[in-house]
């Protein structure tokens, strides 16, 4: 999927504030009115995506997830998503600082979006965690992605970040089922995450939905 450039709030506010001047000294507004309707399509864009990483934030992949859902609902299609999870990332924030923790962020936002489709999606859900919505794919089939931005993270010069940078991500993988709901599913695949953690950095664990007990009397 396409990322968007990290924004920078600040040119934007200083040009809003500079157009709300030029209305305060009278100035028409059919010659800024153009003006202000960029600017208003920018904070659009803005409150769904995370500026620092160009991904969509937390709001914005749960509106993508949800219309997923309600797809599913409708076609009976089956899909995945993923949580993935930077190993060590406070540790790894003490000891470089807090402009290297961004930088791998976008690192893994930069594989990640190189190595998804036009149609997933991928949100920063966390302080250190990526949400990943992958249409139409089975629990197994959602594996290849996850391969994929890991060979695209061991291409990074992680040296030329910082010295003796190592860095890798744990993947927890959970599929649809019958009554989920955004929070469910994001709730299940941060467990299986959290089982992927606990087998060792770099790993990933799958978790699919309990079935519900069978009633004897149907037997």
């Amino acid at each position: 999927m396409p990322i968007n450039p990290p924004q920078d709030f600040q040119p934007l506010t200083s040009h809003i504030e500079a157009l709300i001047q030029q209305v305060k000294n009278g100035a028409s507004s059919d010659d800024i009115v153009w003006e202000l309707e960029q600017a208003l399509f920018i904070l659009n864009d803005i409150g769904i995506n995370d500026p620092a990483t160009g991904v969509f934030n937390r709001r914005g992949l749960l509106v993508y997830l949800d219309a997923e859902l309600d797809r599913a609902k409708r076609t009976g299609h089956t899909f995945s998503i993923a949580i993935i999870g930077v190993d060590r990332f406070q540790e790894l924030g003490r000891q470089y600082g807090a402009e290297v923790g961004q930088q791998i962020l976008l690192k893994l936002a930069q594989a990640a979006s190189k190595s998804l489709r036009s149609l997933d999606a991928i949100g920063l859900i966390n302080e250190d965690e990526f949400a990943i919505v992958l249409p139409t794919t089975w629990l197994d089939q959602s594996s290849i992605p996850i391969t994929r931005i890991t060979q695209g993270m061991a291409r990074v010069d992680w040296d030329a970040i910082a010295p003796d940078l190592d860095v890798t991500f744990s993947s927890g993988l959970t599929p649809n089922a019958f009554g989920d709901t955004s929070a469910t599913m994001l709730a299940r695949a941060a467990e299986a995450l959290a089982m992927a953690r606990a087998k060792g950095p770099g790993s990933t664990a799958e978790l699919e939905k309990d079935l519900p007990p069978i009633d004897p009397d149907l037997l």
